[in-house]
C-alpha cells in the first residue's frame, strides 16, 4: 500500500512495505528521494531494526543461543500496518510475530510517523516494549538523496555541510572481512564543517563517524544553495554511503543507535556499541527531520 502526504509545498509517498519512503518532492516537482534504479542501489530508504548493518557471518548470540538475521534486520520486507492520521500526516507499526522472534526474541513494538511540514518531513519513531523484561536493539534510518538534484550538475559539485565546525575522522568499512575497522580511523575534518564529495570517498563501502558533535547536516551544492539539510537529535553517529562501483548519482545520510559489526565487537549481541536499552512496559522516541534548503527549489 502507497500512502501519499500532501500539502501546497511539498508531497511525499511512503510504502507500507518497510514503511519506506518512496519520494519527496516539492511543490515545483523536484525529487529529493533516490528512485530505486536496481544498476546502482533497489532501495531508497529502509528502516533498520532491530540490528544496524550486518551481524558476523549473518548470526548473533545471545543468552547462549545463536540467532540468524538478515542485513539491517528485517523491517525491509515487513508490511506495516498503516493508520493515516491526516492528509498530511501517517503512522506505520509493526508489531513482533513468530517470524520476527525466531531471529529477534523480543515482543516489540516500532511506529514511525511521517509528518509533512512547510518546508520538509519529519519522521518521529517510537518503540515500545509490552514485556515486563528489558528490551535490547538498534534502529538507524538510510535514507538516499538524489545526488545531484539538478541537471547539468555532478555529484562532486556537492559537499557534506556539518552544522558546527568538527576535528574528527571516519571508520571504514572492512570488505574483507565484512566489519567496520576500529583500528584505523581517517582524518577527514580539521576544525571544519565540510567534506567535498567524490564517489572515491565511498571506495570502501559507507564512511563512519561516531564522535561527532554535529546534529544537522546538509547535503547541497555550494554555488547554488540547492539541498536537503538532515537532523537528527536522538541518534548517537551518524554514516555516509553511495554506491561508488557505479559512481551512483545518490547519497544516503544514515543515523544510527548501533552499527554493523565492529572489529571491537565479538559476536554477544548485548555488546554491541551504541545498542539501546528499553525497561518492562517502556517506550522510546527518536526523531529526524527533513528539509529542503532552497524555496526556489
Amino acid at each position: 500500500m502507497i500512502v501519499t502526504l500532501k500539502s501546497h509545498t511539498m508531497t511525499a509517498l511512503i510504502d507500507s512495505i518497510g514503511a519506506q519512503l518512496i519520494s519527496l518532492k516539492s511543490g515545483s516537482g523536484t525529487e529529493y528521494i533516490w528512485q530505486r534504479d536496481p544498476a546502482h542501489w533497489k532501495s531508497c530508504s529502509p528502516l533498520l531494526f532491530p540490528t544496524v548493518g550486518n551481524c558476523r557471518d549473518g548470526k548473533y548470540t545471545l543468552n547462549g543461543k545463536i540467532y540468524t538475521i538478515p542485513k539491517h534486520g528485517f523491517c525491509r520486507n515487513a508490511d506495516f500496518t498503516v493508520s493515516v492520521l491526516s492528509e498530511q500526516e501517517a503512522s506505520f507499526t509493526l508489531t513482533d510475530s513468530p517470524e520476527t522472534r525466531a531471529s529477534y526474541p523480543f515482543a516489540f513494538q516500532l511506529k514511525l510517523t511521517y509528518t509533512l511540514t512547510g518546508d520538509g518531513l519529519q519522521l518521529h519513531y517510537t518503540v515500545t516494549n509490552p514485556d515486563t523484561k528489558p528490551m535490547y536493539y538498534q534502529l538507524g534510518a538510510h535514507p538516499g538523496f538524489n545526488c545531484p538534484l539538478q541537471s547539468g550538475e555532478r555529484f562532486e559539485d556537492y559537499v557534506l555541510e556539518f552544522e558546527q565546525e568538527e576535528t574528527a575522522g571516519y571508520h571504514s568499512y572492512d570488505l574483507n572481512r565484512m566489519e567496520f575497522n576500529m583500528n584505523s580511523c581517517t582524518p577527514i575534518l580539521d576544525h571544519a564543517a565540510v567534506i567535498p564529495l567524490t564517489h572515491e570517498l565511498f571506495a570502501n563501502d559507507a564512511i563512519f563517524f561516531t564522535d561527532l558533535r554535529s546534529k544537522k547536516v546538509t547535503l547541497k551544492n555550494p554555488a547554488t544553495g540547492y539541498g536537503v539539510e538532515v537532523s537528527y537529535p536522538d541518534f548517537a553517529t551518524v554514516a555516509f554511503w553511495t554506491a561508488a562501483a557505479t559512481k551512483a548519482p545518490f547519497l544516503c545520510v544514515e543515523p544510527w543507535n548501533g552499527s554493523a559489526i565492529r572489529s571491537d565487537e565479538d559476536d554477544n549481541f548485548l555488546n554491541r556499541h551504541f545498542l539501546q536499552k528499553l525497561e518492562g512496559e517502556a517506550s522510546k522516541e527518536y526523531r529526524i527531520e527533513i528539509k529542503k534548503i532552497s524555496q526556489q527549489l
